[in-house]
């Protein structure tokens, strides 16, 4: 039996599980090693805040490179041309707007988590606004972590051939297991070095089959596009717009909202947030977020030329007939160019890349639970750092177990459908409330709470009455029917909502904003004060 056909034969099942093994060894080892030696919550939650630009920005990409991109993305690509490159372009403009915009005033503000510059800027309610970013904060990262862990699941059901209940179970509570271990034991520092060398692991496989499939076709690009049009199945239109997105205005106003999602949504994620807190000094921040825009955009470029790639050597047939979302395509690929030794490399970064990710985004959840809601919303502040040590490590095996729970029960859901909500709903929450109280002077916490509460509300609300719930075959309820709103990401209703609600409630409400304190924080924005 070929992975085309669902699974992987023995003889080739144990190459990627001896580099996974490898991998987890070394990375659980260090994870020992770097794990905080005091119970401080800055050690635990930021690290020694001491690393070089190069690693901060290998570990920011390390957080942001999701199983997603590197199997749905390319799959995307394979099937749908000149769209899923389109796709591509969003994923990667995001950190553009991270950099530019909120990159360095976060960090400026900022002491562990997105409560700590939001409390900052709104003394006088901090605590209902504190526990509001932190009830957003679960509720993207729970969603993101399922999407890995999903993501895991079915990848195991495919390599093995055993898609029965039993070898779900063991998988996501293998890998949730996993994850808990790096946050409860390394806090920051473990997950940062695995984060690292996650990257490490992508950018070296990724180089080397891109090598590989450009001396396939002698180096020629033109090359390449024409066998991959004469092997889509859609000749000429494979590279033009329109296969995925264009066939209707519905079609390409979902494709806009996913896009902005995408934009404006890596600026909300907790564990990005989180990661952007952890130089020491806004030069480091400055350099570590250039080397993320350079990685992130150069995976992009090569995850586009790996799915032409699959396109023109394996065949959209062929990955249809293995996965039809796509998701085999790179596997596939790395079967037909490097044979079982790239292809293994590939199964073990797959597993890495679910694995650093889930890990990151459990720690930035059980940050937010422990350090917002814990400390701060319900001691008011008053708690020794032992115990907020404590409760995070805590808070990062609840939110294990529950996305565990919610992975199995999940079944068969869409991974990247998954990840895409995650990023709707922090576009449309988090966002808004970072911007207003960056930039708006008037800014107060009854905009922050309505605005929060309120977007995350939005998108719930249309997700659930749209497609991707309910009336089309691949819905999660098939056999229901209330999709009365059109589009699968509420991004391009939810995020105006979001802003608007934010408005809405610092306009209505009847408090004002203290000016002496809003030029303080804005000082403080500003002067990049270590």
């Amino acid at each position: 039996m070929t992975l085309a056909s669902g699974a992987m034969p023995l003889s080739q099942l144990r190459l990627p599980l001896v580099l996974f093994l490898v991998f987890l060894a070394v990375t659980m080892f260090t994870a020992i090693i770097n794990s905080p030696h005091r119970d401080e919550v800055g050690e635990f939650y930021l690290g020694n805040r001491k690393l070089s630009p190069l690693r901060y920005g290998m570990a920011m990409c390390g957080d942001y490179i999701s199983a997603a991109t590197l199997l749905g993305s390319t799959g995307l690509v394979c099937l749908t041309g000149y769209d899923g490159l389109l796709y591509l372009v969003g994923t990667a403009i995001g950190w553009i707007m991270v950099l530019l915009l909120i990159a360095e005033p976060l960090r400026n503000t900022g002491l562990f988590t997105l409560g700590d510059t939001v409390a900052l800027r709104l003394r006088d309610r901090q605590r209902p606004v504190r526990l509001a970013l932190g009830v957003c904060a679960l509720v993207v990262s729970v969603l993101y972590l399922v999407a890995q862990l999903v993501a895991s699941v079915a990848l195991l059901a495919q390599f093995t051939g055993m898609p029965g209940s039993t070898a779900r179970v063991l998988c996501g509570l293998l890998v949730g297991c996993l994850v808990v271990f790096y946050v409860a034991v390394g806090g920051m520092p473990g997950t940062t070095f695995i984060q690292i060398a996650k990257t490490v692991l992508l950018v070296v496989v990724v180089a080397v089959a891109v090598v590989l499939v450009l001396r396939h076709f002698a180096w020629s690009g033109d090359d390449l596009l024409g066998a991959a049009a004469a092997h889509s199945g859609h000749g000429d239109a494979y590279l033009r717009p329109g296969l995925q997105f264009g066939g209707s205005t519905a079609s390409k106003l979902d494709f806009f909202s996913l896009a902005l999602s995408m934009a404006l949504g890596v600026g909300g994620l907790p564990h990005i947030v989180m990661r952007l807190l952890s130089p020491g000094t806004a030069r480091q921040l400055r350099r570590a977020v250039l080397w993320t825009v350079g990685l992130v955009g150069a995976v992009c470029l090569a995850v586009g030329v790996l799915g032409l790639s699959a396109a023109a050597i394996v065949g959209t047939d062929t990955v249809r007939a293995g996965d039809s979302t796509g998701n085999s395509a790179v596997l596939l690929l790395a079967q037909s160019v490097g044979g079982t030794l790239l292809m293994a490399a590939f199964s073990c970064l797959v597993f890495a890349t679910i694995l650093s990710v889930a890990a990151g985004v459990t720690l930035a959840a059980a940050s937010s639970l422990a350090h917002d809601v814990y400390a701060h919303g319900i001691r008011r502040g008053r708690v020794e750092d032992r115990q907020e040590v404590a409760v995070a490590r805590m808070s990062a095996g609840a939110v294990g177990v529950l996305g565990i729970l919610i992975a199995l029960l999940a079944g068969d859901w869409n991974a990247a459908s998954l990840a895409f909500l995650a990023f709707a709903i922090a576009a449309s929450s988090l966002v808004p409330t970072i911007v207003y109280t960056l930039f708006w002077p008037r800014f107060t916490a009854g905009g922050a709470l309505l605005g929060l509460y309120g977007g995350l509300g939005c998108s719930l609300v249309l997700v659930a009455f749209s497609p991707l719930v309910s009336s089309t075959p691949a819905s999660l309820l098939p056999s229901a029917d209330v999709a009365w709103f059109p589009l699968q990401n509420p991004g391009i209703v939810s995020v105006p909502v979001g802003f608007l609600l934010g408005w809405l409630g610092t306009v209505l409400s009847s408090k004002t904003t203290d000016v002496a304190a809003y030029r303080a924080f804005e000082e403080r924005c500003l002067t990049a004060a270590e």
